[in-house]
């Protein structure tokens, strides 16, 4: 049993010409894990931008769709949680490729070991101006309107938005804040206290990190395809954070 983890790939910033180096060492990597991988977890954010009309998707990032179906027609079981930048997704997925899709944190479960996994975007303590504006967006009215926009002011809109957005483009206003400040840190602790974990496992906050939070337990952040190029892999009996080198 290998199990793999992945996020915040932002596939389409900050432009195509770049995304497109970043998307092809992404398949390679993709290409790397098919021959032990049981499993594929990605975190959310693979898109810097992704919205669904009813019959339209977004143009581009073919050989990352193309090579994520090839692996699910292996058998490979492959889970996808929405992220911040991908969080108007519908069922396109679902339907087209079979991979499931979660828009909260999940608990999953192998050789006894429990995980709490999920993207990470507003989870722990304060930050209410941030979850009021997920609040906006997630809001079905919200996704009714902005779908009445042709597809190619939405796109462009979207666009525009997410990579003017440097935090979560992953850029280098991204530092660690302390255990004491990180707000997914804390919100580890707290779920500890009364369901505990193995292991918690998120991205979003595009740092590879691995922190204790018990003595029984870790929280991985798989870091990001921008800078990092890192991932987490569960070999059965522990979970560790590596990086690709193509």
């Amino acid at each position: 049993m290998k199990i793999y983890f992945a996020s915040d790939q932002h596939f389409g910033a900050p432009n195509t010409i770049k995304s497109k180096v970043r998307e092809e060492r992404f398949v390679t990597w993709l290409d790397e894990i098919k021959s032990d991988a049981t499993h594929l977890f990605l975190l959310g954010d693979l898109f810097d931008f992704w919205f669904e009309y009813k019959q339209v998707v977004p143009k581009g990032f073919v050989r990352v769709l193309g090579k994520l179906a090839a692996l699910k027609d292996t058998g490979i079981e492959i889970h996808f949680f929405t992220g911040n930048h991908d969080l108007w997704m519908r069922d396109y997925f679902e339907t087209e490729l079979g991979i499931s899709i979660y828009r909260n944190p999940q608990t999953f479960e192998w050789n006894g070991k429990k995980f709490l996994i999920g993207h990470g975007d507003g989870l722990g303590p304060g930050d209410y101006g941030y979850k009021f504006m997920n609040a906006v967006f997630k809001n079905p009215l919200s996704k009714w309107l902005y779908r009445w926009l042709h597809p190619d002011i939405g796109m462009r809109l979207g666009q525009y938005f997410s990579v003017e957005n440097r935090l979560i483009s992953g850029e280098d206003d991204v530092k660690f804040l302390g255990e004491d400040k990180e707000l997914l840190i804390l919100f580890c602790k707290e779920v500890q206290n009364t369901n505990p974990h193995d292991y918690y496992v998120f991205g979003h906050r595009h740092l590879p990190l691995e922190i204790k939070i018990s003595e029984q337990s870790s929280y991985i952040n798989t870091g990001d395809w921008i800078t990092y190029f890192s991932y987490a892999i569960f070999d059965g009996k522990k979970l560790s954070l590596k990086y690709f080198e193509k």
